[in-house]
């Protein structure tokens, strides 16, 4: 059976009342974007209108972690220093010879936009700040809130101090 019939008791589907599909006709699946919220609904008459949710880009608190084969150190380091050039918002890396944790601050509408662009942070920059050719390993995206609780209670990442490109 397929989802969305209901079975009927002579082991067919009926539709349920008021569908009006012709037979054969495709049904429309619909979905809702991710970081939608329901505030906006307004009741009107016997139907729910959406209203558009505004929305307002939010600060998320992002760790990278890659790793792979050894490279020099100077190079891990002069590729880190260009990636904190290249991208301003860059907090802190701390690097070794085979792997490297990055941790900045990302101004995205939900944590997926802010974990696509960390996901492609690593790889774009690669070429142009000439890093190592190592992969994601890790990836952790809270937002403030969560991070500044984190951090008044003693556990999660600790402040990014000091600020710069340090080896572990």
């Amino acid at each position: 059976m397929r989802p969305g019939a209901a079975a009927s008791r002579d082991g067919g589907t009926s539709r349920s009342v008021g569908a009006t599909r012709a037979v054969g006709e495709e049904r429309a699946l619909t979905s809702v974007a991710a970081g939608d919220t329901y505030d906006g609904d307004v009741y009107e008459g016997d139907t729910y209108e959406r209203e558009e949710p505004v929305e307002v880009p939010r600060l998320w608190h992002v760790t990278l972690s890659v790793s792979g084969g050894e490279a020099p150190l100077k190079e891990v380091r002069r590729g880190l220093e260009q990636l904190a050039h290249d991208h301003p918002f860059l907090l802190t890396s701390r690097y070794a010879n085979d792997h490297a944790e990055i941790r900045y601050w990302e101004e995205a509408r939900d944590l997926h936009d802010a974990a696509a662009v960390a996901l492609r942070l690593w790889g774009e920059h690669r070429q142009t700040a000439k890093l190592p050719p190592w992969e994601i390993v890790g990836l952790e995206v809270i937002d403030r809130e969560t991070y500044h609780h984190r951090v008044a209670e003693g556990y999660g990442p600790l402040p990014a101090t000091p600020v710069g490109v340090h080896p572990f």
